[in-house]
């Protein structure tokens, strides 16, 4: 969504009305996004109130695939969640068991009321053996006057310093794509990844073998592709120039 709809608190251009277009086609779709800031819910009302006409079946986010993905294949495991008052709220109502001391998994989200004592718990948790899970990998996260920094650096920080990789969750990961599938019901090869990111967005596309549009109405600019070994399969200037 940041970047390929909206930026911040601004709506691409267009946007709304590409999304309609799809609507009276028929044709269905999903609003990805790595920022796990806050929930589906919160998505829901902010792209309703900017003119989008969508339901909360139509939103998938990082966050989702992340507590999916530990409610799976880390049943009744105890989480020390490094995120927003809304992220740790969004988890508990899935069912995940949160804790403050001694987890077994230390969950890290784009987290804008970090502070010293959670990076210092998350750090020495990760060393005691607690696995290392992130929701996204994104390194910014745009805004109407620019990037804030995103995850991405914690991420490194918290590897660097620990020796153990993290298990991410979002795009590019395989399993955002499965998911988006499911909820539209539609096999992975009929599915058009539409992004405004070469390394998560594009990446994913690639990776799991569906065509993509890249979009230069957020953070790639064509300077950016041309140095990039991703390659989509089309380029627009944003979506108010696809027209289905």
């Amino acid at each position: 969504m940041d970047g390929t709809v909206y930026k911040g608190s601004e709506v691409i251009k267009g946007a709304p009305e590409f999304v309609e277009r799809l609507k009276r086609k028929g044709i269905p779709f999903v609003f990805l996004t790595n920022n796990s800031a806050s929930g589906r819910k919160h998505y829901l009302n902010k792209l309703n109130g900017m003119g989008f006409n969508v339901t909360i079946d139509n939103i998938l986010t990082s966050a989702t695939a992340t507590f999916r993905y530990i409610n799976k294949h880390h049943k009744n495991a105890s989480v020390y969640p490094v995120g927003t008052h809304k992220f740790v709220e969004e988890a508990k109502e899935t069912g995940l068991c949160i804790v403050d001391d001694d987890p077994d998994t230390v969950l890290l989200a784009f987290d804008t009321s970090i502070t010293y004592e959670k990076i210092n718990k998350a750090y020495n948790f990760i060393k005691d053996g607690a696995e290392f899970i992130a929701t996204h990998p994104d390194d910014l996260c745009p805004t109407e006057d620019g990037y804030d920094i995103d995850i991405g650096p914690f991420i490194r920080l918290f590897e660097s310093m620990t020796g153990v990789n993290a298990t991410v969750i979002g795009k590019p990961n395989e399993l955002m794509i499965e998911m988006a599938a499911e909820n539209m019901n539609v096999p992975k090869g009929g599915m058009v990844m539409i992004g405004d990111r070469l390394y998560t967005d594009i990446k994913m596309a690639a990776d799991n073998n569906i065509r993509s549009i890249l979009v230069f109405s957020g953070e790639t600019n064509e300077e950016d592709l041309k140095n990039s070994d991703i390659r989509p399969t089309m380029t627009a200037g944003s979506v108010d120039e696809l027209f289905i």
